[in-house]
């Protein structure tokens, strides 16, 4: 059987693109070589325009449980700056397998052929080489992860970006202190905490540097010192699972469509989690791509692809920017500490809820000229 588009990858975006693909026309066969439950090292939180974009593939998610959040915090030692999400918006800490089993669930719905447990082994003149034998389809998208073999396969692969930066994730059974993210920031690392259950936390730590051993080698345990007001809200609780990690982020693809082979997601080109945009823009991309190949134009999806990451890719260099200066980032956590309206316009930007002219010049110089003076 000959399919429109072979996906390689079933983790959340490669299915809302089976998902967005089938709702458009297209038949669609998934291969995934892991078998639900499927995890991840990430953050888990959602971010009110990805929750959006859920809905408008059809998955609702009061149906994921999870946690509400009302913004994000930024913390830096003893300063904190509390951003709440513009009116009317908000996010949600889910469990990364329930939102996985929930697309699953709404891809299969729509007509896509789910395959899990069957690996891509590589291009085909007529689609995809599984592990399970040739796949035919008119197109072929790689939606595969960070460390995408589908951009090396199509030669689309660049070298990571120097800077090499990992991230672990650990959940702790405790339950959840505020209803917002948190990112604490600290020598070399950040500590990025969501809550995702009634009784559970998930703290990711991400830092700069090399990956000590083929394992996670005690990284969590070598870097929450590091962040000790943290620290000392976990020091009692229990853990909930294995550690998992992931890395080294800034993966580059020369471009997003070659010929008949496209990419999504992370596969498409990372640059690093800590704004926590990956899987709103996994998602808009996937919507994109499906208009693009119902129209059986990939140059849609290769613009589309350009214009909606033009502005995360922004705010993440400078978030980057400032983890890596420390008195920038001092500066800019009393900054916002001092003006939180200005910090919800900030969010309300990073989200696409708000116009950049809804910052206004005023708020805006006042806040670069905190940056500027010690």
């Amino acid at each position: 059987m000959s399919f429109d588009v072979a996906i390689a990858g079933g983790g959340p975006v490669g299915l809302a693109a089976a998902l967005a693909l089938c709702r458009a026309g297209l038949s669609v066969a998934v291969v995934e070589r892991r078998r639900p439950p499927l995890d991840k090292a990430c953050g888990e939180g959602l971010m009110p325009d990805g929750l959006a974009a859920l809905a408008a593939l059809g998955v609702d998610p009061a149906a994921l449980g999870g946690a509400p959040l009302a913004g994000i915090s930024w913390l830096d030692g003893a300063r904190r700056a509390d951003g709440a999400f513009p009116a009317g918006c908000r996010g949600l800490g889910v469990r990364r397998p329930r939102l996985h089993a929930a697309l699953a669930e709404a891809a299969a719905a729509a007509g896509a052929e789910l395959r899990f447990g069957v690996a891509a082994a590589g291009l085909t003149a007529d689609g995809l080489a599984t592990s399970a034998g040739p796949l035919a389809a008119r197109w072929v998208v790689g939606a595969d992860g960070l460390h995408s073999a589908v951009r090396v396969w199509a030669g689309l692969a660049r070298p990571p970006l120097p800077r090499r930066r990992f991230g672990v994730r650990r959940h702790v059974r405790i339950p959840p202190w505020g209803d917002r993210v948190e990112v604490h920031w600290g020598e070399g690392c950040e500590g990025y905490v969501t809550p995702v259950g009634p009784e559970l936390v998930g703290v990711a730590l991400l830092w700069n540097g090399a990956w000590r051993g083929s394992r996670l080698a005690g990284g969590f345990e070598r870097l929450l010192p590091r962040l000790p007001a943290l620290a000392a809200r976990l020091r009692e609780a229990p853990v909930a699972g294995p550690d998992r990690g992931a890395g080294p982020f800034g993966q580059r693809a020369r471009a997003v469509a070659r010929g008949r082979v496209l990419l999504v997601g992370d596969a498409a080109g990372y640059l690093d989690p800590l704004t926590g945009e990956g899987l709103a823009l996994g998602f808009a991309q996937a919507r994109a791509l499906a208009t693009a190949l119902a129209a059986g134009d990939p140059a849609r999806y290769r613009a589309a692809h350009r214009r909606d990451g033009r502005r995360a890719r922004a705010i993440t260099r400078l978030a980057l920017f400032a983890s890596a200066h420390p008195a920038v980032r001092r500066r800019a956590v009393a900054a916002l500490a001092a003006d939180p309206a200005l910090f919800t316009r900030l969010l309300g930007l990073l989200t696409g809820d708000l116009p950049v002219g809804a910052l206004g010049l005023g708020p805006l110089l006042a806040f670069a000229r905190r940056l500027a003076l010690p």
